[in-house]
């Protein structure tokens, strides 16, 4: 009689197994879309334009992809973040990530990024990586080095895998070197570090490619605010008026 009450149990837990896992996975996925959805009701209200610099948070961010077109299938490989308030870099404060691929990466893109398939198959899903990514960046504005890249690959992974869209304010470092260096003639990330003296340690790498398009910002600011811009709506007028 025991050994049939086990067997009971035993089949009743296998039936009853797959749909706790649903339910757990689903009450998680409920709590993160509520998150992401009291982030991007703060972001309705922020005052990201008239803010001083000095008070104004930053996150620069980077993105490894696997290509340039999400839309034929190219996905983000590895994020890397790093907080900024004004023009004060927290160093301390980052966020770094890889993400399992849904297919091979090619052996270029690899050797390019310094990635291994066997350390991006071990790694998070894009869900996880994705959600964990909007919690530290809250409703703070992004800021990354030609950031078309990083707004398409974030449009798309934001709509794939939680089906809404990229809200955040979202920077281009070369909008304001353009300003504040208007005669020289810096488009790569390599030129613009050239220029400051910015160290390159390792590029190509989401997080460290973040740390030194930190230190761009930082000091593109600190030149914007020597020329008299004080916010981000100084810029945006500026550039408005010499068009």
């Amino acid at each position: 009689m025991m050994n049939h009450m086990i067997q009971l149990m035993k089949q009743l837990s296998s039936k009853l197994s797959p749909s706790i896992y649903t339910s757990t996975q689903q009450r998680s996925f409920t709590q993160q879309m509520s998150h992401l959805r009291q982030i991007q009701k703060e972001l309705k209200n922020e005052d990201a334009l008239d803010k001083p610099f000095k008070e104004l948070p930053f996150i620069i961010f980077d993105l490894e992809t696997s290509g340039f077109y999400p839309d034929h299938g190219d996905r983000i490989l590895s994020v890397g973040a790093i907080k900024m308030q004004g023009i004060e870099i927290l160093n301390e404060d980052i966020f770094y990530s890889t993400i399992q691929p849904l297919k091979p990466v090619s052996d270029d893109v690899l050797q390019l990024t310094g990635l291994t398939m066997e350390e991006l198959e071990q790694s998070p899903p894009l869900l996880d990586v994705l959600t964990e990514f909007y919690q530290f960046v809250g409703g703070t504005t992004l800021v990354a080095h030609h950031a078309s890249h990083e707004k398409k690959f974030m449009s798309h992974a934001t709509w794939q895998t939680l089906r809404t869209t990229f809200q955040h304010r979202l920077v281009d470092t070369a909008f304001l070197t353009k300003v504040v260096l208007p005669s020289e003639q810096l488009v790569t990330l390599e030129d613009c570090c050239r220029y400051y003296d910015i160290p390159v340690i390792k590029r190509h790498h989401a997080l460290e490619d973040a740390k030194i398009t930190a230190e761009l910002w930082k000091q593109n600011l600190i030149k914007a605010e020597q020329m008299g811009f004080h916010c981000l709506r100084d810029i945006y007028i500026y550039l408005a008026k010499t068009k």
